[in-house]
């Protein structure tokens, strides 16, 4: 069940490269597809640089799921070598960091049947570490070894707090342990149970305890510089469903004594949630709500406990912490208005980014991905609207900027759709902000076919940037709207009401807004206007119908819920089950608020799109929902696909989406292929 598999290095190195190049220059002889240049996977991710600076280590895709780390050293002329290879049958490659100069630290992730003790649990997520040496040499499992008798399995068993940069290959480890039950097993782990700290020798697989494994911890903060400070407990409830309130316990410096530090409610988002330590500072950065929006606070580690607001916005939720470095240094805090945006507290950060954001483009987004452990060498993400990203590698002594790799090598060349922030009125009058995506070169969108793209979540927001998403169907010459519906996430409690499942009246009502005005401002053509959605956007889309059963002429919903009460089921056999049913609700609002209830509503054509091995909505939600419209008369395609899960992490399927999306559309709306 936890088969990894390691290509043989000098095999992989000569397959993988005569297969790259063979495919490049075979599509660089076909006529431009917008499907495969937008559904494609993307050609580097995980892009992450040497403690030293002087190499890189990448993540490209394979046909099907599978991916291969590469590393390049930065001297020129030299050439790529594999590291690590997953075919991803049913281990994915997500990604790789250095741990030494040589050496690196991947994540592999899959899913997998339960079986035996298991079975009840259906799909189980499943991550594991592994490290290997640079040039795919010397591989080794960083997993702890569980015993056959072990009460449990540890879907996640092993995550990196700190990398430990001043340590040639040691790495600070979060592991779970699973306590040994059988009663011949008297040797081994049999007292260790919970989560504790190891140093773990990435060469070795030797490990040092750190901290002893604790009952109910869950995670652990270092300060970046091999000490931990701060651990999460999760106390069980009676019942057995997940208790939502986290206790965060700290130590002072050169102490072992926990202490209590703050308390965190998930459910409510109340309380003071701590991400990280500052050691010089002596502070634990974290999240606390400032009337009704996600702010960034700073508790003091000392004993006082001394809080103090670092930053807030009066309109947005704060959503994430900058940082740079080996170490993780906080450098500010990002969150989103119309365009993402981040709060530099280091000047000369802020200044360096300043300049390169000048130097790049007039409107670009700048992301600081990694950095060499002095930080000269800084390793850059820029990317646009209409600009798919690239990565760049800032020199801070020699004061140069160059470009390394681009993200998506098909779009190279291609005219890209702009994206324009704008809003809309609800049916209340609330003005709802949105994107607006018009096909490249078009000013004037009237008679053009359109749709609306609510998001997933429905916990989420959208933010403006590239999204492949859209921009397909912005080059096959759609308008493209994308509503920031209340419900969404990122805009405060008040915006978020009660969340887009309980209150999918307002929510859903917002996106049902979005087409009106789109058909009533003249962007769109009323006979050509269709809803595409993915997960709660999907639902959002098949929900619709309920609200307004004329408007949309097509419904494209790509893993959707249908059933609000198949969705809390489907969580029966988990311990989050509670908090699911809380979060979706009940009585005749759940009822209500299910599309499978109404399936004599639609008379426009649906096609449904599911993975067989989708953990967030069972693909059953779009087997039984084809099968309720197809017999209350109405037209729907159901499309599978065998031994994938929520996110179609596979070119050749989303190619496959794309092309069956757009003619299903063409169709609908009367149009010529």
């Amino acid at each position: 069940m936890m088969r990894m598999n390691l290509c043989p290095r000098v095999l992989c190195v000569t397959a993988l490269m005569l297969a790259g190049s063979s495919l490049l220059q075979a599509e660089d002889a076909k006529p431009f597809d917008a499907a495969v240049a937008f559904g494609s996977r993307v050609d580097i991710q995980s892009l992450r640089l040497s403690p030293d600076g002087m190499s890189v280590a990448f993540v490209t895709p394979i046909p099907g799921q599978g991916a291969v780390a590469y590393t390049q050293s930065l001297v020129p002329g030299a050439k790529a070598k594999v590291a690590f290879y997953t075919d991803g049958k049913p281990f994915r490659l997500q990604g790789c960091n250095w741990v030494s100069n040589d050496r690196l630290v991947c994540a592999v992730f899959g899913i997998v049947q339960g079986h035996g003790n298991f079975t009840a649990a259906g799909l189980l997520p499943v991550t594991r570490l592994m490290a290997v040496n640079a040039d795919g040499t010397k591989p080794q499992a960083l997993s702890i070894q569980q015993s056959p008798y072990a009460a449990g399995l540890a879907l996640t068993d092993t995550t990196v707090i700190d990398w430990l940069p001043d340590q040639d290959g040691s790495v600070l480890m979060a592991r779970a342990y699973v306590p040994v039950v059988h009663q011949e097993s008297l040797a081994g782990n049999k007292e260790a149970s919970g989560v504790g700290v190891d140093l773990v020798d990435t060469r070795t697989g030797s490990a040092k305890q750190i901290v002893p494994p604790r009952q109910n911890a869950v995670d652990y903060i270092s300060d970046g510089r091999g000490t931990v400070r701060i651990v999460m407990e999760i106390n069980p409830t009676l019942s057995g469903a997940n208790n939502p309130e986290a206790v965060f316990l700290y130590r002072m410096p050169g102490s072992e004594e926990w202490h209590e530090l703050s308390r965190f409610n998930s459910q409510t988002q109340t309380g003071f949630r701590p991400e990280a330590v500052d050691r010089d500072l002596n502070i634990a950065y974290g999240w606390k709500k400032l009337d009704g929006r996600m702010a960034l606070y700073s508790m003091s580690l000392d004993g006082s406990l001394t809080q103090r607001l670092v930053y807030s916005r009066p309109d947005v939720d704060l959503n994430a912490l900058a940082r740079i470095g080996r170490r993780n240094r906080v450098i500010g805090v990002s969150y989103a208005t119309d365009v993402g945006a981040t709060e530099f507290f280091s000047s000369d950060i802020k200044d360096l980014l300043g300049a390169v954001h000048q130097a790049l483009a007039k409107d670009p987004l700048i992301a600081v991905v990694d950095s060499s452990v002095d930080e000269n060498k800084l390793l850059i993400y820029a990317s646009s609207d209409n600009d798919a990203g690239a990565y760049f590698i800032l020199d801070r002594q020699a004061h140069s900027l160059k470009r390394f790799l681009g993200t998506r090598a098909r779009l190279e060349g291609v005219t890209l759709a702009r994206v324009k922030s704008i809003t809309y009125p609800a049916a209340d009058g609330q003005m709802i902000p949105a994107y607006l995506t018009l096909p490249p070169g078009v000013d004037n969108p009237k008679g053009l076919p359109a749709i609306v793209m609510p998001h997933g979540g429905p916990s989420s927001r959208d933010q403006w940037g590239f999204d492949w998403l859209a921009q397909f169907f912005a080059a096959r010459g759609y308008v493209v709207l994308q509503p920031e519906f209340r419900g969404s996430a990122g805009f405060g409690d008040a915006w978020f009401l009660q969340n887009g499942f309980k209150s999918w009246d307002v929510a859903v009502g917002d996106i049902v807004a979005a087409g009106r005005w789109l058909v009533s401002s003249g962007t769109a053509d009323p006979a050509k206007l269709g809803i595409v959605g993915w997960s709660y956007g999907g639902y959002a889309a098949l929900q619709s119908t309920f609200v307004d059963p004329s408007l949309f002429k097509a419904i494209v919903a790509i893993a959707p819920v249908t059933d609000l009460a198949a969705l809390v089921s489907e969580r029966g056999a988990w311990s989050n089950y509670f908090e699911v049913s809380d979060f979706v609700g009940g009585g005749q609002k759940m009822r209500d608020g299910s599309p499978i209830n109404h399936v004599d509503k639609f008379k426009q054509p649906v096609i449904l799109f599911h993975g067989t091995f989708d953990r967030n909505v069972s693909v059953e939600e779009s087997r039984k929902m084809a099968a309720a419209l197809k017999a209350a008369g109405a037209q729907c395609d159901l499309v599978i696909y065998e031994d994938h899960d929520h996110q179609l992490e596979d070119s050749d399927v989303r190619i496959d989406m794309l092309h069956k999306s757009d003619a299903f559309l063409r169709h609908a709306f009367g149009m010529s292929p």
